[in-house]
């Protein structure tokens, strides 16, 4: 594993800014990765053991898929969505899971350890950096039941939606009634009102250097 300024430096680029939440991401993601034994977490060996739920969708979140090289599409990246400062990082191989969670009471600690800094970001940033783990987080050990499903790998089912007749892989559907329902049909969307529509150029391919559309949809707009 890096060190922590230099994963901290590649996690901000990345992200786009330095900020409070990248300090907290990147140690969030040492600490746990250490707590399972990972320390290589990115290598190929190592990734394919880690699973990590994420409780954010802010810079923390990011700052610990970088740090840990967990993502969606290789299914070891989980997002719970239940605005809580907190990440748990699972070893499958034995299985260990620790959960972490940011303190509230950081924040209010931060003067104290970066009493020269008096802009609120940057403080956190420079207290975020010094302040021993025990005073950052709380650590949890837990026990998280995770289905054949969700495991990393090649996708494991794949069922026709009885009502829409959309694809849904990995375990997803809801049977009621005797039918298979997509999560849509059968609890609702996060969208509203769908139409098919096209598009311009929506013929068009990487491969179309011209750019140029062999035929418009006369329905695009």
């Amino acid at each position: 594993m890096h060190d922590f300024n230099r994963l901290l430096a590649a996690s901000a680029e990345a992200h786009g800014h330095l900020c409070p939440g990248q300090v907290v991401g990147v140690r969030m993601a040492l600490l746990g990765c250490r707590l399972i034994g990972l320390d290589d977490p990115r290598r190929r060996d190592q990734i394919k053991k880690l699973i990590v739920y994420v409780e954010m969708d802010r810079c923390t979140a990011d700052a610990v898929a970088f740090v840990t090289g967990a993502k969606l599409g290789r299914r070891s990246l989980k997002f719970m969505d239940y605005g809580i400062m907190a990440a748990t990082f699972i070893n499958l191989d034995g299985p260990k899971a620790f959960r972490i969670i940011s303190t509230e009471e950081a924040r209010d600690l931060a003067p104290l350890y970066a009493p020269g800094e008096t802009e609120k970001s940057r403080q956190q940033i420079e207290a975020y950096r010094k302040m021993p783990e025990c005073v950052l987080f709380r650590v949890q050990k837990v026990h998280v039941p995770i289905s054949p499903y969700d495991l990393p790998g090649p996708t494991r089912s794949k069922v026709t939606c009885t009502r829409c007749g959309q694809v849904v892989r990995d375990g997803k559907e809801i049977i009621r009634d005797g039918e298979s329902l997509c999560k849509p049909c059968a609890l609702g969307a996060y969208f509203q009102n769908p139409q098919a529509t096209g598009w311009p150029e929506m013929h068009r391919s990487p491969d179309d250097e011209t750019g140029a559309s062999p035929e418009r949809d006369p329905n695009a707009t």
